[in-house]
């Protein structure tokens, strides 16, 4: 995989953070990709400040954070798209606050593909929403993608 910084015509942009609504969202845009002929730039965000990079484990011992960002993004494509991916597939890491670095990848792009965790109460209060920023601000078609909890 490779890192890209400049998006171009012909490109969905899907936040991913490890997190399973993430990997919803980048299943769903994968399969757009594979279905319109698009790119696909999966980028990573972190805010160090609020901790909202990585869901998952610490970083493992010996590991750097930078190491740790890339192995996240590269395992959720993994995981999600396998070895081979049917789409081009080119990454980008950025420091910041989500819903900023997000609506910057997505300038010029197709589409933006995201998650929505669906912090309800005083936390979806207190965090905001991601996925309704980007709603309110991209200059692009917005995708929320709804991560199934199982509930019924």
């Amino acid at each position: 995989m490779q890192e890209n910084s400049n998006t171009a015509a012909h490109v969905i942009v899907v936040g991913v953070d490890g997190s399973d609504p993430s990997k919803d969202a980048l299943r769903w845009a994968a399969g757009q990709a594979e279905l319109t002929g698009n790119t696909l730039e999966v980028v990573m965000v972190w805010d160090e400040s609020t901790e909202a990079f990585a869901q998952a484990e610490t970083v493992p011992a010996g590991l750097n954070l930078g190491q740790f960002k890339q192995h996240t993004i590269d395992d959720a494509i993994r995981q999600v798209l396998g070895k081979h991916p049917a789409t081009k597939v080119t990454t980008t890491m950025a420091e910041g606050k989500p819903e900023a670095a997000l609506l910057n990848a997505a300038k010029g792009a197709d589409m933006l593909v995201v998650g929505r965790r669906g912090h309800k109460g005083i936390a979806g209060r207190l965090l905001g929403s991601v996925s309704q920023h980007c709603v309110e601000h991209a200059g692009c078609p917005v995708v929320v993608v709804h991560h199934d909890t199982g509930a019924a």
